[in-house]
């Protein structure tokens, strides 16, 4: 017990400690690791009433000063970023390089984006011909920004939303994933070493139904941004909905990639491989549905499985894995669930079941090898659910028209990858599916000038360079007669 993490609460630019506690599991051992704050409504309304008191100096502080702190944190963070991917790691499963190659670098990243995009944001004006008048535009921070982020990419989507809540001038009560707030917690320090004012951030950790609720349902926090599970973010609408409240939500996929008979298999075969099953298949932009031309359906389908093979699940230390654990004992079981369910329809496992040859220290841990399905129908649970691990499921397809139809016959619409090499088909695709983005022979190149969001049950609004900045501020108009 003397290497157990302890996290307190971060409120008012002071460490606090709470009364009760949730173990948090190392996904790689299966044992405890960390203690995380079981906090409550009482620990919501301290955060809160501390973010109501610094939002009145800190919307008022000049953007150059909010811009500089913010850059001197994303450089803090980004000189930390060994000890943050390996407890990034520790949390979350995810094996330490692939921490140091994305998570960590794209938080720093996100930190600096918004810190200099709300240097150069400008307001719109208009002259009315024939009226004598003419109009300007104001923006204002909205307030209290509530952010609750997933344990998926921890560090990474939290920043995505904290970067653009404190650069246009709000103040924020945060709660990141109560099964992976070590690296939240470790970036609470951050901001006193460079100077962040008090109140300015305020991270809250626990459990949805205690914590999540209360900040959903607090009448003084006036916009939630929020990143999980479709089904989560169905009870969050009805909580928030008595309170009018701007609400960003980015939730969950079922994504297709759709391959033509003239891809380039040598561009196409480790991307898809990597889009399947990098970080354990736990990104909900990850590629779970494969629908491939019939006449390249079995030349793809030999060098797919073939490459997947050779993926190493194990040790999230050890570079030479690919793959680490998944986040819980509970959610490899329902994983490992939809296997079943897909035995007993009938369909086959092409590969999964191999040996991980794991050491004795990770016996206990959480892993599976990743797995690939065929022979499964459209009406599926495997087709129709988004499923949040290592398996995909590869389908032949005959005709255009056939496998956009097939694409979008899930109540999802988040991302899609097209791979063809003929413009004509990529863009008519393109337009067809019921998605918010498409990847056209590439797979999660990510411009955050773009927007980003969802379709149908993947979500309510975008998130970006410019749509992160507008839903986190208000704009009014002056009109003025001459």
């Amino acid at each position: 017990m003397s290497d157990m993490l302890v996290i307190e609460n971060f409120i008012n630019g002071e460490f606090v400690p709470t009364k009760s506690h949730i173990d948090s599991f190392d996904p790689s051992t299966g044992s405890v690791w960390a203690k995380i704050p079981d906090s409550d409504e009482t620990d919501i309304n301290k955060a809160v009433d501390a973010a109501k008191k610094a939002f009145q100096k800190w919307s008022s502080t000049p953007v150059q000063e909010r811009s500089r702190i913010m850059l001197k944190i994303a450089d803090r963070l980004e000189t930390q970023l060994q000890s943050f991917a390996e407890q990034e790691s520790h949390d979350q499963g995810k094996p330490i390089w692939l921490a140091k190659a994305v998570d960590i670098p794209r938080a720093v990243h996100n930190i600096r984006t918004f810190a200099t995009s709300i240097l150069h944001d400008t307001n719109k004006s208009s002259v009315m011909d024939g009226v004598d008048a003419f109009n300007y535009t104001i923006k204002h921070p909205v307030g209290v920004a509530g952010l609750i982020s997933p344990w998926n990419l921890p560090l990474y989507l939290l920043t995505f939303k904290l970067a653009p809540a404190i650069a246009a001038g709000n103040t924020v009560v945060a709660k990141p994933s109560e099964m992976t707030s070590v690296t939240a917690w470790m970036l609470a320090k951050i901001f006193n070493e460079c100077g962040l004012p008090p109140g300015v951030v305020n991270l809250v950790f626990g459990v949805g139904p205690k914590a999540g609720e209360a900040i959903v349902k607090h009448p003084d926090i006036p916009l939630v941004s929020f990143t999980g599970g479709t089904a989560t973010a169905k009870r969050l609408r009805a909580s928030a909905a008595p309170f009018c409240k701007k609400l960003s939500l980015e939730l969950g996929g079922k994504n297709p990639a759709v391959i033509f008979n003239d891809a380039d298999l040598d561009k196409c075969i480790p991307t898809t491989v990597r889009s399947s099953f990098i970080n354990q298949g736990e990104i909900c932009l990850c590629t779970s549905r494969i629908y491939v031309q019939r006449e390249l359906y079995p030349r793809f389908l030999e060098r797919f499985s073939e490459e997947t093979r050779k993926l190493v699940v194990g040790d999230p230390k050890d570079d030479k894995s690919i793959l680490g654990a998944l986040i819980s004992k509970e959610h490899l079981a329902k994983v490992k669930g939809y296997v079943e369910v897909a035995e007993k329809e009938g369909a086959t496992i092409l590969c999964g079941k191999e040996d991980m040859n794991l050491h004795n220290k990770n016996k206990q841990g959480y892993f599976m090898r990743p797995t690939i399905v065929t022979d499964v129908s459209d009406d599926s649970r495997l087709i129709k659910e988004e499923i949040f691990g290592p398996v995909t499921c590869v389908m032949p397809f005959d005709t255009e028209e056939e496998v956009i139809r097939r694409a979008n016959d899930v109540q999802y619409g988040l991302c899609a990858t097209v791979w063809t090499t003929n413009a004509s088909v990529l863009h008519r695709v393109s337009r067809a599916l019921q998605v918010g983005t498409v990847w056209a022979n590439c797979w999660l190149v990510r411009d955050l000038n773009m927007p980003f969001g969802g379709m149908k049950d993947s979500g309510i609004g975008r998130e970006g360079t410019t749509d992160s900045m507008e839903f986190f501020m208000e704009q009014k108009t002056v009109c003025v007669k001459l």
